[in-house]
């Protein structure tokens, strides 16, 4: 997975893409390389996203819309893309419209993903909405006292659902 903003920090199209092209040994591992996007505002996230999801294709990447706030009122072209990467303010990715997005992509048989998941809150938010995976920078701020933390959420959100409590003998 690659991500990169569009910011001041933004390389642009033609080094985003040597970039990849550089790490194309290292593809197969990848989940998806994102098309750049504009925090929070998804129809400005499109225009920049469009021309680089083929050539992200292109390069053997499977490739990313990075979701954000408005997208719920796009026509989504569903095919231009292989995963959808939940962004976004933390309100509008928290609340129904992105919900509502990543049933629409698990409908299209689509990755979905969530950025910022920090807590077990958030995780099992994004499970419950059906995210496969989600990133944060949790475990990069103390990874030998976050990890285990970290591993027992995993645990907890992975867990097999408990059995139904039988009613008794019919």
């Amino acid at each position: 997975m690659t991500r990169f903003h569009v910011t001041n920090n933004y390389p642009g199209n033609e080094r985003y893409l040597a970039w990849l092209t550089a790490r194309t040994a290292h593809r197969e591992r990848c989940a998806f390389a994102t098309a750049p996007d504009v925090p929070g505002d998804a129809a400005a996230t499109w225009t920049r996203s469009r021309p680089v999801l083929h050539p992200i294709r292109d390069l053997g990447y499977p490739a990313a819309l990075v979701a954000q706030d408005g997208l719920e009122h796009a026509n989504v072209d569903w095919p231009a893309f292989d995963a959808l990467f939940i962004g976004g303010t933390t309100p509008w990715k928290l609340g129904v419209a992105a919900a509502n997005l990543a049933a629409a992509a698990r409908a299209h048989g689509l990755w979905v993903h969530m950025g910022r998941v920090n807590s077990l809150k958030r995780l099992r938010y994004a499970a419950s909405i059906g995210c496969h995976s989600v990133d944060g920078t949790y475990l990069a701020y103390g990874p030998d006292r976050h990890l285990p933390t970290l591993l027992h959420w995993l645990e907890q959100v992975n867990a097999p659902a408990p059995a139904p409590a039988s009613a008794g003998p019919a």
